[in-house]
């Protein structure tokens, strides 16, 4: 962004936003104090004047993009409607930003805003949901490093968001290369190839999340304290 000769207003928030724009669209590696400055439009010095160094500004970015996580309405009395709000949450938090998988594998954050957004939110609606504490916990740490694990697998193999518009012609371009492997060396790739395109789907997201909300409602029969 060129400079202007007047004099631009700069915050904390203006930085965040500017540094998770660059970090989603071209990577962590790109981001740079300097690199923040020039989208914004001011000197890099500037910019010390609200942060002291690149990880307080990694650390707001992981606070804002955890504290305004968004999970869908569901049921609070349904263990499996809210259990798969959650997981949905998550997953569009980390497909909205994807440099939060980055930032969330490499760094704890602690903020009072982080946690109230993303533990004590998610955490609350599974105790109302009768969830015993202990089983709150899992279904926390399950779900969040499912998401991570997901969105990170998936954000580069674009063929298996739903939403893409070219989705059907990158799958297309997928089943072909793996057709088009020596049979005497992959054969059992060569003859699934069509289904092996949907390693990546969002269908393989829910499967997954099928089969872990089951364990858990057979859990809860079990013990339903």
């Amino acid at each position: 962004m060129a400079r202007t000769g007047s004099r631009r207003t700069v915050s904390l928030d203006a930085i965040v936003q500017a540094a998770l724009k660059i970090a989603d669209t071209e990577g962590l590696d790109e981001l740079t104090i300097r690199r923040i400055a020039s989208e914004l439009g001011v000197g890099a010095m500037t910019l010390y004047g609200y942060v002291r160094s690149k990880d307080e500004i990694l650390d707001a970015m992981a606070d804002h993009v955890l504290g305004e996580v968004r999970f869908p309405d569901a049921d609070s009395a349904d263990p499996a409607a809210v259990l798969r709000a959650a997981a949905t949450g998550f997953l569009n938090m980390m497909r909205e930003h994807p440099s939060i998988v980055q930032l969330m594998t490499s760094r704890v954050t602690i903020s009072m805003h982080s946690m109230e957004g993303g533990m004590e939110a998610v955490i609350a609606r599974f105790l109302e949901a009768g969830l015993p504490p202990e089983l709150a916990v899992r279904c926390y740490s399950f779900l969040i490093t499912y998401a991570l694990g997901f969105a990170g697998y998936q954000h580069p193999r674009p063929w298996g968001r739903a939403d893409r518009p070219d989705g059907a012609e990158l799958r297309r371009q997928r089943k072909h290369y793996y057709a088009s492997l020596p049979a005497t060396k992959f054969p059992s790739v060569v003859a699934i190839a069509e289904d092996l395109v949907d390693l990546p789907a969002d269908s393989q997201f829910d499967f997954g999340i099928d089969c872990f909300i089951a364990s858990v409602l057979a859990t809860l029969k079990q013990d339903p304290s």
